[in-house]
């Protein structure tokens, strides 16, 4: 499975941006995808998680704010994200994982959040 993310940049605080993962390869392997973030200086986090029947998990600090959604048609995960914080800054990371488990990992998008 390839992960192929796209969407980062810079916005005001309150601002919004929308980041997209297109997944390629073993795409009927996949059951869950989502996003993480490692902010500055801090470990990698869940952000937010869909499964393929569209059920979805968030972080506390993403309710409310931010909405994931998926196209399995386009193999494609989104991830709006609306009343951006300057605490949202981080580099995030696509993910998607196995029906047993195994992990996969795109590259990593960098959003500022910055006035």
């Amino acid at each position: 499975v390839q992960l192929q993310a796209s969407g980062g940049g810079l916005a005001q605080p309150g601002g919004s941006l929308r980041l997209s993962c297109a997944a390629s390869g073993s795409v009927s392997s996949i059951n869950t995808m989502g996003w993480y973030r490692r902010p500055p200086g801090k470990q990698r986090e869940l952000v937010a998680v869909v499964t393929g029947g569209g059920s979805t998990n968030y972080a506390d600090s993403v309710k409310g704010r931010f909405t994931i959604s998926r196209d399995n048609a386009k193999n494609t995960v989104y991830l709006q994200m609306n009343s951006l914080k300057p605490e949202d800054t981080a580099v995030y990371y696509c993910n998607a994982r196995r029906i047993n488990g195994d992990p996969y990992w795109g590259q990593g998008t960098l959003v500022t959040v910055s006035s």
